[in-house]
């Protein structure tokens, strides 16, 4: 779907073989969420959590190569079962939708990723793309452990 943004965004979408209910809890749960978010490798420490529209999330990422990331982000929009907007505010700066669609007992996960600029975007490109696909895969796996 070509939109204003092609040249700042990237755009993927998953089948998940999981009723919305469940996909959206682990991500709206932290105790999920911490063990699957971001690229391989990765593990997280949420220092703040406030999932609603309006709320804060911090946490660090730890790399494997042992650096830490700190992210600092706002949760634009929530709205359960459906959609979760999250504003990063700290660098690279972007705007991350996450939608939820039912499937005939599947999800389809939506994920688009927009950039502050096209600049910004030809940076960090090469890993982004990779990184939200293995992020994708992350879910998935946490997912089909969950009861």
């Amino acid at each position: 779907m070509a939109t204003d943004n092609a040249d700042r965004e990237t755009v993927t979408s998953r089948l998940i073989a999981a009723p919305c209910e469940r996909v959206f809890r682990a991500f709206s749960d932290p105790a999920h969420l911490a063990h699957w978010w971001g690229p391989s490798g990765f593990t997280n420490t949420f220092h703040t959590f406030d999932f609603r529209t309006g709320g804060a999330w911090h946490l660090t990422m730890h790399g494997p190569d042992g650096k830490d990331y700190p992210n600092e982000s706002v949760f634009a929009e929530v709205v359960p079962l459906e959609r979760v907007v999250v504003s990063h505010v700290s660098a690279p700066r972007f705007t991350l939708t996450v939608t939820f669609t039912e499937r005939a007992g599947q999800t389809e996960v939506g994920w688009r990723q927009c950039f502050e600029s096209a600049e910004v975007f030809r940076q960090v490109a090469r890993i982004v793309i990779e990184a939200n696909e293995q992020n994708l895969d992350r879910l998935a796996a946490r997912v089909a452990g969950m009861a």
